[in-house]
């Protein structure tokens, strides 16, 4: 990294993070339109069943992927909702993302997004990255469920975010960002959920890339939204919506795609579609000791800490969808 760029990101974490009290205090109600309680034990059954019972599930593994595609449809279509399957073809296999969608009232035009990749690396089961992020917009769709809110509510489940398809435009976010853009529809918020379950009250337990640490703590019991610096005014109202859905823990950073972990994962397909996005992570590799091993299986999760975080992610999605301005 050379000099420049780390004055760049230095001067980005002191603009941003930690957001002022000020702010924490002016942050309004949660939603009301949304009191559904999220289940800790359904998301431990999605994260069992993804990771567990199917276990790696990619392009050396397509059998497995299906199974997965399949468990994502059929629990989405239990809550009651139509799961639109959005397929496309590499090397004549057929991928699919899944997608449910809750029409907007009154701003039904502008679009707000939330997604996980399903796959998993090679070799990997893939419990916190990413079934975590699956299980939290699998329980996301029965949270939302019955809320009509102001602006459309998209929940996509996409495939192929791990190599070999990483940052090409083969990976299942990219194909369907650069749909939407040739569509031109007005995504106003896309928030990419991945690797959420694991934290620890350690001392040291966190780490950063360089320089980072200066301004975070070492302790890896918070939840992290991170953006480049074009969507850094959707990463300010995430966060604020945020906490005014929950008190658990949360760190922001809007930072250049370079740095290491930013852009890595499916927010960054909408960036180079044009689109804001941030993704929801518990920062995975600077904390997780087992992000992308064999061992990332399902007890390894903080089924407690899990819930509450995608308890807040509802309450936080609702008032974006609802907010005035986005």
């Amino acid at each position: 990294m050379f000099p420049a760029s780390i004055l760049t990101v230095v001067a980005v974490v002191v603009a941003l993070a930690p957001l002022p009290s000020a702010a924490r205090d002016a942050v309004g109600p949660e939603s009301t339109s949304v009191n559904r309680a999220i289940s800790r034990d359904r998301l431990h059954r999605h994260v069992q069943v993804l990771a567990g019972d199917i276990g790696e599930r990619n392009a050396w593994r397509p059998q497995s992927l299906r199974r997965a595609e399949e468990y994502i449809r059929s629990v989405w279509t239990e809550q009651g909702h139509n799961v639109a399957a959005h397929a496309y073809t590499i090397n004549n296999e057929t991928w699919t993302n899944l997608e449910i969608v809750f029409p907007g009232t009154g701003l039904a035009s502008q679009i707000v997004l939330v997604g996980a990749h399903y796959d998993s690396v090679q070799g990997g089961p893939g419990a916190n990255d990413n079934a975590t992020g699956v299980a939290a917009v699998l329980e996301l769709g029965r949270c939302l469920a019955g809320h009509k809110p102001r602006r459309t509510i998209k929940l996509v489940a996409f495939v192929n975010e791990e190599p070999p398809n990483f940052w090409t435009r083969d990976m299942g976010s990219d194909v369907y960002a650069r749909a939407a853009r040739a569509r031109d529809d007005d995504i106003r918020a896309m928030l990419s959920i991945e690797t959420i379950g694991y934290y620890s009250d350690t001392p040291g337990s966190q780490h950063y890339p360089p320089f980072l640490g200066w301004f975070y703590p070492d302790r890896a019991n918070f939840i992290a939204f991170i953006s480049n610096l074009s969507s850094r005014a959707l990463l300010r109202r995430a966060v604020t919506a945020f906490r005014g859905a929950s008190d658990f823990p949360l760190e922001s950073l809007a930072a250049p795609a370079f740095v290491p972990g930013v852009g890595w994962s499916d927010q960054l397909s909408f960036w180079f579609a044009g689109y804001p996005a941030i993704m929801v992570t518990d920062t995975a590799l600077y904390r997780y000791p087992w992000y992308h091993t064999a061992q990332d299986t399902p007890d390894k999760i903080d089924y407690d800490r899990f819930t509450a975080v995608t308890q807040g992610l509802c309450g936080a999605i609702s008032a974006l969808a609802d907010a005035d301005e986005l």
